[in-house]
């Protein structure tokens, strides 16, 4: 048979025992430390003191003692006390102690202890025909016991009507919802709240569902009315409380880090303790307890005593200490199974020569080890500021300032590459905080606040008048501009008549049930409208929570990135009214699409025509541009038009060519036949530019397609255009001038008349347009946008 042998590894530091040596000592040190995972049983440790010697000192010394975290620990030496005291007495006094913030950590926080402590210090009137009166006080009583308020009240001065209103507020406050909260507690029938109340009604002692309510069994521990019960279960009850106490005080949950910081178990240290006495009363209700609920404690008793309690006659010497425990540990299973007086017990015997130190020597102290690094105190503050940073760094990569969500309409935005991508329908967000875009955002808000007037008439009409929605998806963001230039003119324009035609529909008779009401929700889809996808997949919720939503209006530019947006739109179910798109085959994308513009190639058809029966020439010159950071294959505006006018004029086109910001013309000096812009209006001032090194010699036919309509829209622009270089240029509306209407009002009109009185009237756009002769002209894309109505 062959033995292992196993190396014994040195004790660390949380482990080491106090240097004196006594096995009591050592016993107490394993005891009192508490395990990092799970919990040990505790005995109820009865020493038998020799002779000779003060082994409750040393006890209390040892402690006692030492700086920083101590045992949490109370003393009572019952050969001082009165021979009156009884267990509530003693029980008072060790929660005294026990609640004392002396420990180096956070004080033990007792809930249904002092609860049933106080209640049988009540004093109530005993009888059938008080019952009721009873019933009362204890209720004041226990209210103002919960909620240890003052008895004097600050007096409010009732002369005026703010000072009755105040009164009337304190009253609430102070008096009405702390009775409210106070009944729903007590009654136990409301999850979270009450919760100690509830424990009293499910506790095994004094038959507590006799009593139906907490009230009724919080009666039977008053003073005169609990005469009827039995000493030694209110006892018992008592006892039980303050371990329920003690257990939640020792919980481990691992969402509370603060938890883990008691490391050593409370000591109560009982000397003087005879048998027959308090002390000995104490420490069989306490296995009586623990026997009857079936519940374990934190609490580690040690009782110092003449004799060995009747219990459990025959000491173990103290010497054989640990293997007492260990043997006692064993068995307690089964001996608390069967409810054993003596199952809790441990019972050790000291010899005279036990206790003794070495000459000049005292007992070390016990020191509380040190809770685990992420218990410290610093660690939920760290984690609160990790989580602030991280959420921080994730909003602030989402979100900023000028685009974030708002509770105060349908908002739904983020930080996409640095422009805000999304839609809204109210005020709480605004697209577009560059300068010089004012009124790009007055007209917003205009919108936004006839949204609101919108939803006030449905709302007055008893929802009788028809309600719908359209959203206007464009491009607010991303362009280059400068602080003084408005940049985004046609797109305030179209948001212009979208103002317009919400405006006619509210200027409705509020009698006509059937003329609808209109909210419009302003999304963007980014410069070039590169994020139109994003703001689709935004729009998919809208339009799934909101029924509502009618369609999307808009759509701006001719790119890749939006025929994929029309085909999300299309799975949707989004209809898309677009008044400007002009690509070829940008129906192939969607079966809800429907496009107000000739497609590019009849513009084709068109520019050829002009050149040869208007300008009378047969050679052209076509430049292209695709805009910043794109290409002829994601641009499907300038594609396709490129490929209508090659197809055009054939081999009278003699030249065709991207030109790049910085790229110089001087080759079309002189140029007689008709030269062609076919490219974004974003670089159409740069081409101008470039043409201006001609001098006095510019080409003497430019036609440009219709995208230059937004530089020609810009009156900024225009301003450093040469001023010897006529432009033609494509239309996609008939010039909705101010003298035009005017004539068509005279003529009687209705529609271009009506449109006059919109537009010039105080409470729509800003400025009033058509106004007195002058002011500013309407615009394009104004009437353009207005069409769909």
């Amino acid at each position: 048979m062959r033995e292992s042998v196993r190396r014994q590894r040195p004790p660390s530091a949380r482990d080491r025992f106090p240097a004196l040596g006594p096995e009591l000592l050592h016993l107490l040190a394993r005891l009192l430390r508490r395990p990092r995972r799970g919990d040990r049983r505790l005995p109820l440790l009865w020493l038998v003191r020799p002779a000779t010697g003060e082994p409750g000192a040393l006890l209390r010394r040892f402690v006692g003692r030492g700086a920083g975290r101590r045992v949490p620990h109370a003393v009572l030496d019952l050969t001082d006390r009165p021979e009156t005291d009884d267990v509530p007495t003693v029980l008072r006094e060790l929660h005294r102690q026990l609640s004392l913030e002396a420990f180096g950590a956070a004080r033990l926080r007792f809930r249904h202890y002092p609860l049933a402590d106080w209640l049988m210090q009540q004093s109530l009137a005993v009888g059938v025909d008080t019952a009721d009166s009873g019933r009362a006080t204890l209720v004041r009583r226990l209210r103002d016991w919960r909620g240890r308020r003052a008895t004097e009240e600050p007096q409010v001065g009732g002369d005026s009507g703010l000072g009755t209103a105040v009164q009337v507020l304190f009253w609430l406050l102070r008096r009405a919802v702390p009775s409210v909260v106070f009944r729903i507690a007590v009654s136990g029938r409301v999850p979270l709240v009450g919760s100690q109340y509830r424990w009293f009604m499910r506790q095994q002692y004094l038959a507590p569902r006799q009593s139906v309510t907490f009230l009724g069994f919080a009666e039977r521990l008053t003073a005169g009315w609990r005469d009827g019960e039995h000493p030694a279960q209110v006892d018992k009850l008592l006892l039980h409380a303050f371990l329920e106490d003690l257990r939640q005080a020792y919980r481990r949950r691992f969402w509370r880090p603060g938890d883990w910081r008691r490391t050593a178990y409370p000591v109560l240290l009982l000397d003087g303790v005879s048998v027959g006495d308090v002390g000995h009363t104490l420490v069989r209700l306490l296995n009586d307890v623990r026997n009857e609920t079936g519940r374990n404690d934190p609490l580690l008793v040690v009782a110092v005593a003449t004799a060995a309690p009747p219990e459990l006659p025959a000491p173990r010497p103290l010497r054989e200490a640990d293997e007492a425990y260990d043997e006692w540990a064993e068995a307690l299973p089964e001996t608390r199974r069967l409810r054993r007086a003596a199952a809790w017990l441990l019972v050790l015997r000291l010899a005279d020569g036990d206790l003794v130190a070495a000459p000049g020597a005292g007992p070390a102290a016990l020191v509380a080890p040190d809770p685990p690094w992420w218990s410290r105190r610093f660690l939920p503050a760290a984690v609160a500021l990790a989580l602030l940073l991280g959420v921080g760094a994730w909003a602030t990569g989402r979100w900023n300032l000028d685009c974030h969500p708002d509770p105060r309409g349908r908002v739904a935005v983020a930080l996409v590459d640095g422009e805000c991508v999304g839609y809204s329908d109210s005020a709480g967000q605004v697209f577009n905080s560059e300068p010089g875009q004012d009124r790009l955002r007055a007209v917003q808000r205009r919108i936004f606040a006839q949204n609101r007037a919108a939803e006030e008439v449905w709302r007055r009409s008893d929802h009788r008048r028809p309600y719908l929605t359209l959203v206007y998806l464009g491009t607010l963001t991303g362009n280059r501009t400068r602080a003084d230039e408005e940049s985004y003119v046609s797109e305030r324009e179209e948001l212009e008549g979208m103002a317009t035609a919400q405006y006619a529909l509210l200027k409705e008779s509020a009698a006509a049930d059937g003329a609808a009401l209109l909210r419009v929700v302003v999304a963007n889809g980014g410069r070039q409208m590169r994020h139109a996808g994003r703001a689709v997949a935004m729009l998919e919720d809208l339009a799934r929570d909101d029924p509502t939503v009618l369609g999307v209006v808009g759509l701006v530019e001719s790119r890749t990135s939006t025929a994929a947006a029309l085909r999300e739109l299309n799975r949707v179910g989004l209809p898309v009214l677009a008044p400007t798109l002009s690509a070829d085959r940008l129906d192939q994308n969607s079966s809800l699409y429907l496009q107000i513009s000739a497609p590019n190639t009849d513009q084709a058809r068109m520019i050829e025509a002009y050149a040869r029966q208007v300008l009378k020439v047969g050679e052209a010159h076509v430049y292209h541009t695709t805009g910043q950071d794109s290409s002829l294959a994601e641009d499907l505006y300038v594609s396709t038009l490129v490929d209508g006018l090659r197809e055009r004029f054939g081999s009278r086109l003699t030249r065709l060519d991207e030109w790049r910001t910085g790229r110089r013309l001087t080759q079309e000096c002189g140029f007689r036949g008709v030269l062609v812009f076919a490219g974004r209006w974003s670089e159409f001032d740069g081409f101008l530019r470039a043409l201006k090194e001609c001098g006095t010699d510019p080409p003497r036919h430019v036609v440009a397609d219709d995208s230059v309509n937004r530089y020609m829209a810009n009156p900024g622009l225009r301003a450093s255009a040469p001023g010897n270089l006529p432009v033609t240029y494509v239309s996609k509306a008939a010039p909705a001038t101010c003298a035009a209407l005017r004539a068509a009002q005279a003529r009687r009109d209705d529609a271009r008349g009506s449109f006059l009185a919109w537009v010039s009237a105080d409470d729509l756009l800003d400025p009033p347009r058509c106004r007195d002769g002058a002011g500013p002209p309407v615009g394009e894309r104004v009437s353009l946008a207005t069409t769909p109505r």
